[in-house]
């Protein structure tokens, strides 16, 4: 029988608490707000979470893939260390996501899109949980969650990356995150 409130770990998954100390987590927030964060827009729909897009942009309306503005020279340093955390070459991280989930804010089940393969993502301000969904053979979802603390760290690749769904539920408190990526195969014959 299944153990409903454990947490499985799911191949591909790696995650570390305190990966970032409290003034960095501080130096972070207000980097993020800093920006020209906007509404996340899909297919026509306005999102509550807020957004900024670094080295690449995918848009969902119209679902072009093109360069966007180079990452800020403040994220440089953590990228650094994301991709050390996931054990890869910093360049390789040619794109940051800059979000800013206000109450209410959340994000639905999805894959990030193919032209990306690593993804590492920085959890800021408040807890979150991270659901991940997998549809099984037989109909309905094997799922799992990983608990997200403030100034945490998690890698997604492989099974976790490429057969999981994953989701954050609407937040109550403000949190913050920044999420790098680095491009698949697909993704550097679409971008040169």
């Amino acid at each position: 029988m299944d153990d409903l409130f454990a947490f499985p770990l799911v191949p591909g998954l790696a995650y570390a608490d305190a990966f970032l100390t409290s003034e960095e987590e501080r130096a972070l927030i207000a980097a993020i707000d800093h920006e020209a964060l906007a509404p996340f827009r899909f297919h026509g729909w306005t999102g509550k979470r807020l957004t900024a897009s670094f080295g690449w942009h995918y848009d969902f309306d119209t679902a072009a893939f093109a360069p966007a503005d180079p990452i800020p020279a403040a994220l440089l340093p953590v990228r650094a260390r994301a991709a050390a955390f996931a054990g890869l070459d910093p360049d390789a991280f040619v794109q940051a996501l800059l979000i800013r989930y206000d109450p209410g804010a959340g994000i639905g089940w999805h894959r990030d899109r193919p032209v990306f393969e690593h993804v590492v993502g920085l959890s800021l301000g408040a807890e979150a949980v991270l659901r991940l969904r997998r549809r099984r053979a037989g109909g309905g979802f094997a799922r799992a969650s990983q608990p997200l603390a403030p100034r945490s760290i998690y890698h997604l690749t492989g099974e976790v990356r490429h057969e999981w769904e994953h989701s954050i539920v609407p937040m109550e408190t403000t949190r913050w995150s920044i999420t790098f990526r680095s491009l698949s195969q697909r993704g550097r014959a679409i971008g040169g």
